[in-house]
């Protein structure tokens, strides 16, 4: 089975397009005001009317409130939420959307008990911890740690670049890879040449 591919931290419809034209099965926004990449949701939304079918938007949160979230899923049907923060399953579950949960893995015995808070979710993102920060760190973590035989998807993210990313799809039982900072240009905008790679390596491997 191919590996899917998540492109996140889109904040313009040129990088979405592009995107999704070289082959992205996902694009995430970012709605955390704190971040590099943050983008309205009036903006997502019109670079959502624009994405072809078959190219999945996903919504990323950080311990947002309810109205936060549903000011920018209540505009289209086609939003999954991607969880970032400290998100019990029950508020994951709450806006009755299918949703990605993501962990900060920071150890082998952490982990173990993280994946088995969310049964519910569509699929769990590992990212690399770092203090103070919720994701985006640019950062790798110990791959060997992931337990190989998981009955929901395994999406890896922290650190993939398109250097590394023949390695990264060798892991056993990963669904997808998702990426931001390892195909821009500048933090927020995307770099062309490195989607491409970064792309066709995950494609082809």
């Amino acid at each position: 089975m191919s590996h899917r591919v998540k492109i996140c931290g889109i904040t313009n419809l040129e990088d979405a397009i592009i995107a999704s034209s070289l082959g992205a099965d996902a694009l995430g926004f970012v709605f955390y005001k704190k971040s590099p990449r943050y983008v309205s949701p009036n903006v997502a939304n019109e670079i959502l009317k624009q994405l072809p079918p078959f190219v999945t938007p996903v919504a990323l949160f950080v311990d947002a409130n309810e109205g936060e979230v549903n000011d920018v899923i209540e505009s289209n049907s086609r939003w999954v939420i991607q969880f970032h923060g400290n998100e019990t399953e029950q508020e994951c579950l709450s806006f009755n959307r299918p949703y990605i949960k993501a962990l900060r893995v920071q150890s082998e015995e952490t982990l173990l008990s993280q994946l088995n808070s969310y049964p519910s979710a569509a699929a769990l993102l590992l990212d690399a911890y770092k203090e103070g920060v919720p994701g985006g760190t640019g950062e790798t973590f110990n791959w060997d740690i992931i337990p190989k035989e998981l009955t929901t998807p395994i999406i890896l993210a922290g650190g993939l670049t398109p250097s590394n990313i023949t390695d990264a799809i060798k892991v056993p039982g990963i669904y997808a890879v998702d990426v931001s900072g390892g195909v821009e240009l500048t933090k927020g905008i995307k770099d062309k040449t490195k989607l491409e790679k970064f792309i066709l390596g995950v494609k082809r491997g």
